[in-house]
């Protein structure tokens, strides 16, 4: 991260904030490995908030240039034409993930738009604020696709997909996550967006011991399966994915349909085909979704790979 990849960011950041979007964007997603020197650095359109996120730690020199460059953005034309209020850098390399607030006052409960749907952000106290950005053509596509359907949301975390479900007319979601604080962010999310919670579930338990409940409250006609690539004790995403997909032939009614996702760059969509072919014959692939054009990657397959399969109805 040298002084013209530091140069190069400001003038990106500039540009996106002589134009800022009216809905929640990512606006420079170094991650995609497109701009040398910046492949650790993702900035955050929030609406108001101007989220930096570091996910190496750099030289001392590069840091305070960083930061020097940073809060030097208030002081121009972009940031103000952009009603811009706050600037926040985390430091994901550091545990807990620090932020510091370079401008304007810290904030924590932060709510959001993106499409229509609202989102309550947790800023400046978690690693991850809430809401998967990159995720967003997955959440239109179950919207577009859940009406009069029974959903089941696995690893549901702050229950995006199941606003997004509720807000397609889906019959009722079923959301499963282990952090019980997540869900209830759900709920709160749910609320935002003046939703029946008596079409919601709320399952705080861990996926490998709860078969039986998650099976009894099915079958579905629609599976999400969003995991983390690793969660200490209780998912690795190479050993354990598999245990989920030769499940999903008894959970799924005939012709129910599955959003199999994968976010690990170093695992492409053929672990997914691969794995429903070997574990689910019965499930096809259909398509992958885009990816949101602002999350571009130098290898497609390195970004995020949501896939859609379908359980083939039976012969007659």
């Amino acid at each position: 991260m040298n002084a013209d990849a530091i140069a190069l960011l400001r003038q990106h950041l500039l540009t996106a904030l002589a134009a800022t979007p009216t809905q929640t964007r990512r606006l420079f997603h170094g991650r995609g490995r497109l701009n040398a020197g910046l492949e650790q650095i993702t900035v955050d359109w929030l609406q108001g908030v101007l989220w930096v996120a570091l996910f190496k730690e750099p030289a001392e020199d590069e840091l305070q240039a960083l930061i020097a460059m940073l809060r030097g953005l208030p002081e121009t034309p972009a940031w103000q034409h952009g009603n811009t209020q706050t600037l926040a850098l985390q430091q994901r390399y550091l545990p807990d993930s620090p932020t510091q607030w370079l401008h304007g006052e810290p904030v924590s409960d932060w709510p959001i738009d993106e499409d229509g749907l609202r989102f309550q952000l947790d800023l400046g106290r978690k690693q991850n604020n809430g809401l998967f950005l990159d995720m967003r053509y997955g959440r239109h596509w179950v919207q577009a696709n859940a009406a009069g359907k029974r959903v089941l949301n696995l690893f549901a975390y702050t229950c995006g997909f199941s606003v997004a479900a509720l807000a397609g007319g889906a019959e009722h979601v079923v959301n499963l996550d282990m952090a019980k604080a997540a869900l209830s962010r759900g709920r709160d999310n749910h609320r935002l967006n003046g939703h029946d919670l008596s079409r919601v579930t709320f399952l705080g338990h861990d996926l490998f011991k709860s078969w039986g409940k998650v099976k009894k409250l099915g079958p579905y006609d629609l599976i999400i399966i969003d995991p983390p690539s690793f969660q200490k004790g209780s998912f690795a995403l190479t050993s354990d994915y598999q245990k989920i997909l030769r499940r999903l032939p008894e959970l799924l009614d005939s012709g129910g349909t599955v959003l199999a996702c994968v976010n690990d760059p170093a695992i492409g969509p053929d672990f997914l085909i691969d794995g429903m072919a070997r574990e689910a014959a019965e499930l096809h692939f259909v398509q992958r979704l885009d990816n949101p054009p602002e999350f571009a990657d130098i290898d497609v397959d390195a970004g995020l790979k949501a896939l859609v399969f379908r359980h083939t109805l039976p012969a007659f």
